[in-house]
């Protein structure tokens, strides 16, 4: 029993703090659990044409329910080794770039965008600041903001800081019962607020980045439920994720007529209005 369920059985519903540790089980699906379960015939991409290829943040062309899309999303490791030969899932500049060049190449073929948010986020060494991170990032959120066909995201662990939201311009965000979204770590905002790292706990629960807060404050549009924690059942969560993500899909297909350049607008018009309202009192 991990310690995050251990807390849960003694001291009744899970804190923000075991919602943290629980979004960073180390067994927790990622993006490649994802696709292996719920796509078919995927095609995954590498490079983005300027620089190289960055392993923490893949994509490719899949088939979701009789429908051809692009499935973009962070990808760390589950081992020491994988980790560092993916970053631990925290892109680089040419990381975003290559989700840039995807994201155009679905919008050009109409094809849906479907992106997984799991990353502590984007790199911070000099090497990636030197190459633009951060207009990397920027450049990815404006992309995503007039990018033509519709786009569903998904927060399936740790969504952090811009690294996380530089996928997470879309007509809809869900989000795991027990992922958190946040634009620092708790440790981060312990050591700005009080210089005690310890203090990682109450700086989790002052936050509110547990799934239940960001839907009340209107960040995410859907919690999906984990009866079972997602690396402790990992295909029932994943199969019931793939349930959101389709009907999420269909309603935004559904409500705006994008055969015709009116029903475009209208979908960028809402998918823009929906980020204004986001901290409106």
């Amino acid at each position: 029993m991990t310690d995050a369920a251990e807390s849960q059985q003694t001291t009744g519903p899970p804190t923000a703090w075991d919602r943290v540790k629980l979004a960073r089980e180390t067994d927790r699906p990622t993006t490649q659990d994802y696709l292996a379960d719920l796509f078919t015939d995927v095609v995954e991409y590498h490079g983005d044409r300027l620089f190289g290829d960055d392993r923490a943040l893949i994509g490719g062309v899949a088939s979701f329910r009789g429908r051809t899309v692009m499935v973009i999303g962070h990808q760390g490791g589950t081992n020491t080794r994988e980790n560092i030969s993916r970053n631990f899932g925290m892109p680089r500049p040419e990381g975003y770039r290559k989700a840039q060049r995807l994201m155009r190449h679905a919008e050009k073929f109409g094809m849906p965008i479907i992106t997984f948010i799991d990353t502590p986020g984007a790199d911070p060494g000099i090497s990636s600041e030197e190459r633009g991170q951060g207009t990397a990032i920027a450049d990815s959120l404006m992309g995503m903001f007039d990018c033509c066909v519709p786009i569903i995201c998904t927060v399936i662990a740790e969504g952090g800081s811009g690294g996380a939201l530089a996928i997470g311009v879309g007509d809809r965000l869900l989000m795991l019962e027990n992922a958190i979204y946040a634009v620092a770590s708790p440790e981060a905002c312990a050591t700005i607020l009080w210089r005690d790292v310890a203090k990682a706990p109450e700086a989790a629960a002052t936050m509110r980045i547990t799934a239940a807060d960001c839907l009340r404050f209107g960040i995410v549009d859907e919690v999906i439920p984990e009866p079972t924690p997602a690396h402790e059942a990992p295909h029932e969560v994943i199969a019931a994720t793939g349930e959101h993500i389709a009907r999420a899909l269909d309603d935004v297909m559904n409500t705006f007529d994008l055969s015709t350049g009116a029903g475009v607008e209208a979908m960028l018009e809402a998918r823009s209005e929906k980020f204004r309202r986001i901290g409106s009192w």
